[in-house]
């Protein structure tokens, strides 16, 4: 078995931004999970664009929202999993082979919102009214007014940061490994007083960026290091002989709980008997950034807070979101598609796309100008072991990439061929959460969320999101082929009912939700932000809300 430990840096340093020399007095000197760059495809799509010089930064979300007003549905929840397989047909250059799992998502995830003094919408808690803290796994955090001259304005929420545990795929630059998946704990903040318009001093922001990220691989230990540490600050954390590898069609239960020191996320996968957790502790390692928008230096000792990061809210509803984000969500499953377009030539391995590959629109544009950025030459995949095939992780703001094709699982009607050519879908069960008694329960009510308006700012026409109607905001985007939807299997005689994503034609599917996503995702949602002059509309999701859990989960599980 091949580890890329060693890609994990590299991996950073090329596809996840322009290389961030940290200004600061850290020990330990590192480049940045850049989130300001539009190939900054780990990190939490924001309200709006925190891109250098106001350039486009995002990425495509898919997601699942899962609700209850019972508390402990906002601060726990319990997952099983199926990690997919990759068909037996490799990718070819053009197109016309198999589709593989890191083609379609470089990650997917489950996510929480998690308590960050120092984060948006109000660091500190003491630029608009009393100075509020966040008060973990409570619901009078709920600030989410659209009047600044009430008391629960949005922009009087505590500062707020969003948990990510994301899963990767094996096979090319994103990956961890050749054969085998690995998971991380991502926690992603934004150095933003959102009521001032004040952000985080030069010297943090050239050292950590504007979003910042904690990030640890979960480990069959629990040890994030060595090498590395979550901070922000650094130094990057790498895989190592602790990390949980898991391999494709894996059957995982995976646990976000929170704990004395911090929210605990716990992986056992049943079908190796391995398990692995990481907790969102001081002690491991986590740190919020010190908002210091007036200071001139981002030193370690000063700026580098060590943090037991918990979860917001008790409960999980349509007001606990996370102020500064474009999804509306709380408690969610979400998966990271457009970021795979072939190329056939590179400027350099992780540059830009010289020579476009199939399916590309040029839109009047030379080759490589429009959105193909992080590319990689096929020889240079094959150098290393991996599947040998050029392309990039770019955000796809064209939408005519992989993920935008037939390629998904269930697009085929042919059983047989659509499964020798499409991976397996991802299969997860809605989550289970302990109420206060310690029992489990499930989530009453889901909604199916997509942020395609935050990101056809690019499409033709584009989208008017900060308009009173939303004129060019579509499902599907302009350029699209297909576009994935939520579907459901099982549920009956005992067995558990599961989501997967991808077309109508999966074996065992259920429940098509109108086989469209313009039908399952609904219509168009307009969330408010605090701004200064205070709060700003906008339309940056389409969300349809379900009144019942069409997909339980069975409470034994």
């Amino acid at each position: 078995m091949r580890r890329l430990a060693w890609l994990v840096p590299w991996f950073v340093l090329l596809l996840l931004g322009p290389v961030a020399s940290a200004q600061s007095t850290s020990p330990f000197p590192r480049n940045v999970l850049d989130c300001s760059d539009r190939r900054g495809i780990l990190c939490t799509e924001v309200y709006d664009s925190i891109g250098y010089g106001g350039a486009y930064t995002g990425h495509d979300e898919p997601s699942l929202l899962f609700y209850s007003n019972v508390p402990g549905s906002g601060n726990t929840s319990i997952y099983r999993l199926r990690l997919p397989k990759d068909p037996p047909t490799l990718p070819k250059q053009a197109g016309n082979g198999g589709t593989f799992n890191f083609q379609l998502h470089p990650a997917f995830w489950f996510g929480m919102a998690v308590c960050d003094d120092q984060s948006a919408p109000n660091p500190g808690g003491s630029s608009v009214g009393p100075n509020i803290l966040c008060k973990p796994k409570s619901d009078s955090n709920i600030f989410d007014g659209s009047d600044p001259s009430k008391a629960d304005y949005i922009g009087k929420h505590p500062g707020t940061a969003f948990m990510e545990m994301q899963f990767y795929p094996p096979g090319w630059f994103a990956s961890c490994d050749v054969t085998q998946w690995c998971a991380a704990l991502n926690i992603d903040s934004l150095s933003e007083n959102a009521n001032t318009g004040q952000f985080n001093n030069s010297a943090c922001e050239a050292a950590v960026g504007d979003e910042y990220v904690n990030f640890a691989y979960i480990q069959t230990d629990g040890v994030p290091f060595p090498p590395g540490s979550p901070s922000p600050l650094g130094p990057f954390v790498a895989t190592n002989a602790n990390t949980l590898f898991m391999n494709s069609g894996d059957e995982l239960v995976v646990k976000l709980e929170d704990t004395a020191h911090g929210l605990k996320i716990t992986i056992e996968d049943l079908t190796s008997g391995q398990s692995g957790f990481m907790v969102a502790s001081a002690a491991n390692g986590f740190a919020e950034i010190l908002f210091d928008p007036n200071g001139n230096n981002c030193d370690f000792t000063a700026h580098n807070i060590p943090s037991d990061f918990h979860p917001v809210y008790a409960t999980s509803s349509e007001h606990t979101r996370v102020p500064w984000a474009a999804h509306s969500y709380n408690i969610a499953f979400s998966d990271e598609i457009g970021h795979f377009e072939y190329c056939n030539a590179v400027t350099a391995e992780g540059g830009s796309c010289t020579q476009d590959g199939i399916h590309d629109l040029d839109n009047g544009l030379p080759a490589g100008v429009e959105d193909d950025f992080g590319c990689f030459d096929a020889n240079f995949a094959i150098f290393f072991g991996l599947v040998p095939i050029g392309g990039c992780f770019g955000t796809d703001f064209d939408f005519d990439g992989a993920p935008y094709q037939l390629v998904w699982p269930g697009t085929f009607t042919n059983a047989k061929l659509d499964r020798s050519v499409h991976p397996q879908p991802v299969r997860f069960t809605s989550p289970l959460f302990t109420d206060s008694e310690g029992e489990r329960r499930n989530y009453h009510r889901v909604a199916f969320e997509v942020d395609l308006p935050r990101i056809e700012l690019n499409t033709n026409p584009p989208c008017q999101r900060f308009s009173a109607s939303g004129t060019g905001c579509v499902n599907p985007p302009v350029g699209t082929q297909f576009y994935p939807f939520f579907t459901t299997t099982g549920g009956e005689e005992g067995e558990n009912c599961r989501w997967q994503l991808g077309g109508v034609h999966i074996p065992g599917t259920v429940n098509t939700f109108g086989g469209s996503s313009t039908t399952e995702f609904g219509p168009l949602l307009q969330l408010f932000y605090p701004v200064v002059g205070g709060p700003s509309f906008r339309f940056n999701d389409f969300r349809n809300v379900l009144d019942s859990n069409p997909c339980p989960a069975r409470e034994e599980e």
